[in-house]
């Protein structure tokens, strides 16, 4: 029989952006402000028309160039905001500091640089500004304006670190743009011409940075590795291993490590992230959190959870202290440190700690109650509980949720169903089938004032009505509803997908006991199977449910052979789970 997933996940996860970080990769590049810039583009606006300016190239000592850092800086107070998540694992791009490695050049020479550095900056914000204010056009016009420009000083032959650092800025604001294949196809121009650069290039630490956020971003974690330890081994160089200017690029290095499963050497780079700032800013310095949120993280995710508390009570701590045990913040971390404690087994303890957090938030007016976050958080309590057996008090939650989101949005707004089908979820499992077809009727009664009839989203609550069918043994009117669903999702999905496999579980489980021809229903297993093994592996724990299943109905037509065959994979399998769950 089909069992449906306990709780529909909210709509949006911890990682969801505010508008006000459309630029989610520039929290990790640290725009490092000083790059020569040869050409750049100021604008006069006449209605929606721009005029570009080519700034002439001025030929300047590269070695008096002004050099710039990013600072840890001041953390974004929505940085927690993510719950378990940091949105990029590096600082805020807005405080910088700057190096006093040049006082020995002229003030003309630097007065030409920090005009240079002026332009870019305000090519950069003018970027911004456009998109934030909706006029996307005109900045993929900017970007493409002094791209030209500068494509054509590249194609003439000029291949040094002032070209580099002008695409190394037009990268970053097709990024913001969200333009990633140019991006990607931007990126490879710039290692042409990075890999001809000397490591005691004035500028190129920085804009190897940069490259290494942009690669992460992309998901390209190897050239990003390769990126951020060229620029961490040039500032070692320059400036020593215990430099705060290091830590951009160690935490980018830390995120990109633990991408591409070597956790063991990114906790490395994360401690030494830490100890860098503890030695450089004291112990109980904000800028500690982003370090220790990305550690937490990633030993969660490796598993770790008792070494993950750590991080986590560290940054309670920090938090509590700068700005009192009622601020959201504080709020946020016991919500992730309710994870933590969940992850380790201690329930009840994650209970406190959910119930604490949400009430925090709450109180301190942090968030709004209709915050996806904050949606989020009671769900994950809600599930939590009815995993322990207090099934009321989660209902009660999710009945929250929807009195909720029906006070901020109207009773039949589309964002109430999955609270609905929580809901239904809920009563089901307390076998109050009844209350729970209510609730997925109206669901369905919603969806369909706002989607086509054979819109997949549909389907969800389809199949969660179906199974409530099948226990309220109303099983004709079950299989109906489940055919439906099924057709839905091989037209929107294709034959052979998991969403279809998924449609046709439910439906075998109703037809078993409509006895439905057995030949019928092996070969809609064969083909659960056949999508399950493509999608998930051959050694998944669905497929091994649905093992047991073909191995039954080959023991019932009575073909010994094919079953023994079946039987072996399932002991091998069964094998595998077995030591898996071993301590």
């Amino acid at each position: 029989m089909v069992a449906p997933s306990l709780l529909l996940p909210s709509a949006a996860s911890f990682s969801t952006y505010r508008m006000n970080e459309v630029f989610q990769g520039m929290q990790s590049w640290n725009l490092q402000k000083a790059i020569s810039c040869v050409y750049v583009s100021n604008q006069k606006h006449s209605g929606n028309n721009i005029t570009f300016y080519r700034i002439p190239f001025r030929d300047f000592a590269l070695h008096y160039a002004w050099r710039t850092f990013a600072s840890v800086g001041s953390l974004e107070a929505n940085v927690v905001g993510q719950g378990n998540h940091v949105t990029s694992g590096v600082p805020s791009p807005n405080n910088f500091q700057r190096s006093e490695a040049f006082s020995d050049c002229s003030s003309k020479a630097m007065a030409d640089v920090k005009n240079f550095e002026r332009q870019l900056e305000e090519l950069f914000d003018e970027v911004k500004k456009m998109i934030m204010m909706g006029n996307k056009k005109d900045a993929i016009d900017l970007l493409e304006a002094n791209y030209e420009a500068v494509n054509e000083r590249i194609n003439a032959g000029a291949r040094g670190l002032e070209e580099a650092a002008v695409l190394d800025v037009i990268a970053l604001g097709y990024m913001a743009v969200g333009d990633l294949k140019f991006v990607g196809a931007l990126l490879e121009m710039l290692n042409e011409l990075v890999d001809s650069l000397k490591d005691d290039e004035p500028l190129l630490d920085p804009v190897l940075v940069h490259m290494g956020s942009m690669y992460s971003t992309l998901g390209k974690f190897k050239k990003s590795v390769l990126m951020y330890q060229r620029a961490i081994d040039i500032m070692e160089n320059k400036h020593g291993k215990t430099c705060l200017y290091l830590v951009t690029p160690i935490l980018g290095m830390a995120k990109a490590l633990g991408s591409i499963g070597r956790a063991t050497k990114a906790i490395e780079f994360y401690h030494r992230s830490i100890n860098i700032l503890e030695s450089c800013r004291g112990s109980e310095n904000e800028d500690l959190i982003i370090p220790l949120f990305g550690l937490g993280n990633l030993l969660l995710k490796e598993g770790k959870s008792m070494e993950a508390e750590t991080p986590y009570l560290r940054i309670l701590n920090i938090y509590t202290k700068l700005y009192g045990e009622h601020d959201g913040r504080v709020g946020m971390t016991m919500c992730s440190l309710a994870h933590v404690k969940c992850a380790m087994g201690n329930a009840n303890e994650a209970i406190q700690l959910y119930r604490n957090a949400l009430q925090v938030i709450k109180d301190s007016n942090y968030m709004a109650l209709d915050d996806s976050t904050m949606e989020k958080m009671r769900v994950d309590l809600a599930e939590l509980l009815h995993v322990v057996g207090r099934g009321k008090e989660g209902r009660e939650l999710l009945e929250e949720c929807l009195l909720i989101i029906e006070k901020s949005r109207g009773k039949e707004h589309p964002s109430s169903v999955r609270h609905l089908i929580n809901l239904a979820t809920s009563y089901s499992r307390s076998k109050d089938y009844v209350q729970a077809e209510h609730l997925l009727r109206t669901s369905l009664e919603i969806l369909t004032k706002t989607v086509r009839p054979d819109d997949p989203s549909i389907t969800f609550p389809m199949l969660h009505l179906a199974v409530n069918l099948y226990h309220l043994r109303r099983d004709e009117e079950a299989e109906k509803i489940a055919l439906k669903a099924l057709h839905i999702r091989e037209n929107a999905f294709g034959k052979d997908s998991l969403p279809v496999a998924e449609a046709l579980d439910c439906l075998v489980s109703i037809q078993t006991r409509l006895m439905e021809d057995d030949e019928v229903l092996l070969e809609q297993l064969k083909r659960i199977l056949s999508i399950q093994q493509k999608e998930m592996g051959f050694e998944s724990e669905e497929v091994l449910i649905t093992l047991k299943k073909v191995a039954f109905y080959l023991d019932k037509l009575g073909r010994r052979n094919e079953k023994l065959s079946v039987q072996k994979r399932l002991s091998k399998l069964k094998l595998k789970f077995k030591q898996q769950i071993k301590p």
